[in-house]
């Protein structure tokens, strides 16, 4: 009985996916460039993937083959209307969908409704990489997709020096975050002008990689100059993501330590946003500029590899330290890791707090000690990025953030009792 619900759920997605592809097809029938295929053969196709993949091997094999001849007669016979090739592997993938829903519904309908979307953007699409994308800018997707595709899978996943400080890949990973961080910025600033454009790249960006964000908002500040304050606002705004996700790990691993800190991380979130709008306002870019062309291009390899670089000189020193102090304390390995995240040490607090190794009180100490930690490394690279005037508009809102945290954790405790 499991088994026959199972496919008639599977079938009732193919069903879903005939129809939403056929019809976006259907409609295409009035335009200037016909579909040769509608609505009933697209739903006839999905239901065809669907029952053959239920029949076994031999009858999906049979279909997939017949369809794929149908649909080369079809368009040989409809080439003077249609001298496009879409709808006909429109239908092959719609015919796969259908049989792959039989065996994961969810992973079909979401392919089904990619498929629609594409067909039905076409013009959209089109239009972008003929005219919205510069020969530099497809160059650095290029790039950005060989460095996330190609380079990072090849990287082995383990430390490589004798201070298990220093891992290619999780390096690697962080100068994809830059490359990507600085792409969507510069793509932001194109599309929704300078000052939202970057507010939400920085936001956005945070929750990948808050240093990686700082970081890149320190190149393209050293790149114009005009952005530097907007740049340190977006910034500011990646390490309220930080603020979010340390509320996140901690109330997941640690509800009672989250009730403990959700003030505190409140204030501190208010206070992220109140430097970062002050930020913001104390920026003078003209008018004019924010819908004019970006100079430069959307990122730079080698500000990427100089991140990286620094990354990895602090995790080295900070190894060092570990091996010069030993196992001397819980405090000193929290703070050290806090150099290059605030996540992991906060995660590794919040589970030891949760299994009542370690007081409430010392848990948020601990975090307190990350999130500081945390933010000199930010000054570090925001002044290797982007120069002495980024990191002097940057440094009084990281120092603010510890400081505000820090008090509201020990004061908030005392006025609640």
């Amino acid at each position: 009985m499991m088994i026959r619900t199972q496919a008639v759920f599977g079938l009732a997605v193919a069903l879903g996916i005939g129809l939403l592809v056929g019809i976006e097809r259907e409609r295409r029938r009035d335009t200037q460039h016909p579909s040769w295929a509608g609505l009933r053969t697209f739903v006839l196709v999905a239901l065809g993937g669907s029952l053959s993949a239920l029949l076994g091997p031999e009858a999906l094999v049979v279909a997939g083959a017949f369809t794929a001849l149908a649909a080369l007669a079809a368009w040989g016979r409809a080439a003077a209307r249609d001298s496009g090739m879409t709808t006909g592997f429109a239908m092959l993938v719609v015919f796969l969908c259908g049989a792959l829903a039989q065996r994961d519904p969810v992973l079909a309908a979401g392919s089904g409704v990619v498929v629609a979307v594409l067909l039905a953007t076409k013009s959209r699409l089109h239009h972008f990489v003929r005219h919205g994308l510069t020969a530099q800018e497809l160059h650095d997707l290029l790039l950005l997709a060989a460095a996330a595709t190609i380079v990072l899978p090849m990287l082995p996943d383990r430390t490589i020096d004798p201070w298990d400080a220093l891992n290619p890949r999780r390096l690697w990973l962080l100068a994809v975050v830059v490359l990507g961080v600085n792409d969507v910025s510069y793509l932001a600033l194109r599309w929704l002008g300078t000052r939202w454009g970057l507010l939400l790249a920085g936001m956005a960006g945070g929750f990948a990689s808050s240093t990686a964000t700082t970081a890149a908002m320190g190149q393209l500040a050293r790149r114009d100059r005009d952005l530097t304050w907007l740049a340190a606002c977006a910034a500011m705004m990646s390490s309220l993501s930080t603020v979010v996700q340390l509320a996140i790990v901690t109330g997941l691993l640690a509800p009672p330590l989250l009730q403990r800190l959700a003030v505190p991380l409140i204030v501190t979130g208010l206070t992220v946003v109140g430097y970062a709008a002050l930020a913001a306002g104390r920026s003078r870019v003209p008018k004019t500029r924010e819908r004019s062309p970006i100079p430069g291009r959307a990122f730079d390899l080698r500000h990427a590899l100089a991140f990286v670089a620094v990354v990895a000189a602090v995790l080295l020193i900070s190894a060092g330290l570990r091996q010069a102090f030993g196992g001397a304390g819980l405090g000193v390995a929290v703070g050290l890791a806090g150099f290059a995240d605030a996540h992991a040490p906060a995660a590794s607090a919040a589970q030891l707090a949760a299994a009542g190794k370690i007081s409430l009180p010392f848990a948020a100490d601990l975090i307190v000690l990350a999130v500081a930690t945390n933010a000199v490394s930010k000054i570090v690279v925001a002044a290797s990025a982007g120069g002495a005037g980024y990191v002097l508009r940057l440094l009084p809102g990281l120092a603010l953030m510890v400081g505000v945290f820090g008090l509201s954790v020990r004061l908030v405790p005392m006025l609640m009792s």
